[in-house]
């Protein structure tokens, strides 16, 4: 293989679920495209970065200043869920499960790599807390080690607000990640959330 589609295919292998030969397989298809294609493609992916930003209120991913969660009327204002990274929140959406607003937390606590509390949208959860009609916070961090600490931090961190705060049930295996669950084990696990505080 030429090197030009060698470093194409090393490029998309880092991609998550693209394999080497999938990456070589997606390198030869682009070679194939049409050219106005493929710089179509090219002038995407270097906006990528200016278009999408963190919404200012919830960190999702978004082309405005607010996402399309937190800009809609027909979310259920008093709840919110809180997430790792933002692209959690497509597979909760997909459970069709739950119907409130969202705060995405950049990660989770890990002290073998150095992300502690201070790294973390715990600030300006607490922010949103105190300045909108809350009702519920749900946890929804990944039930892996750090995501458990995660989530017993936080319940610590909001225990003296007047909110119920619980955690999304069983039915994801400990130790996944979140972002891999399908959608009728979420709505199981949003559906039979407990209370932590």
């Amino acid at each position: 293989m030429p090197k030009a589609l060698q470093h194409l295919a090393e490029k998309l292998n880092r991609l998550p679920g693209i394999g080497k030969r999938t990456a070589e397989r997606l390198a030869l298809a682009l070679l194939e495209w049409p050219e106005d294609q493929l710089a179509a493609l090219g002038e995407d992916l270097q906006k990528l970065r200016q278009r999408i930003k963190p919404c200012t209120c919830c960190g999702n991913y978004s082309e405005q200043e607010l996402c399309q969660f937190c800009s809609s009327a027909n979310r259920q204002q008093n709840l919110i869920c809180v997430v790792e990274n933002a692209s959690q929140i497509a597979v909760i959406e997909n459970s069709n499960a739950y119907r409130g607003l969202y705060h995405v937390l950049g990660g989770k606590l890990s002290p073998l790599t150095g992300k502690g509390p201070d790294d973390l949208r715990i600030r300006e959860l607490r922010e949103r807390l105190q300045n909108n009609p809350v009702s519920e916070l749900i946890l929804a961090t990944s039930p892996d080690l750090e995501g458990e600490a995660t989530a017993h931090f936080l319940a610590e961190e909001f225990r003296d607000l007047p909110i119920l705060i619980t955690r999304i049930a069983s039915g994801i295996p400990a130790g996944a990640d979140l972002s891999y669950a399908d959608a009728a084990t979420l709505n199981l696990a949003l559906n039979g959330r407990r209370k932590l505080n």
